[in-house]
């Protein structure tokens, strides 16, 4: 985010736009994107439901890694830290998912 100029931009949101609510993401990537595919997982079912796939830059990949951080060190700070469970990111790199690649 280095050289990058702070600015305003006008968000236009249309009126059918739903949020969607997603509790595990897949990421996939290849040599000019990374592709995002936001899943809702029903607890017990061994089902998910994607919700949305967004593909950006390698570049915007990276400044959303920045952004992230910087938004979760500003929640924890505001908020206190999050826990999370040191088995979680085994168990999350075990899952398989079937139906998209």
């Amino acid at each position: 985010m280095r050289g990058m100029a702070n600015r305003e931009i006008s968000v236009n949101i249309p009126g059918d736009l739903d949020p969607v609510y997603s509790n595990r993401i897949q990421i996939a990537y290849k040599e000019d994107e990374f592709t995002f595919l936001f899943l809702h997982e029903i607890p017990g079912m061994n089902q998910a439901r994607a919700k949305a796939i967004v593909s950006i830059s390698p570049r915007h990949a990276k400044n959303l890694v920045a952004v992230l951080a910087k938004s979760v060190a500003d929640y924890e700070q505001k908020f206190g830290k999050i826990d999370t469970p040191e088995a979680a990111p085994q168990q999350e790199s075990n899952v398989t998912i079937r139906g998209y690649s």
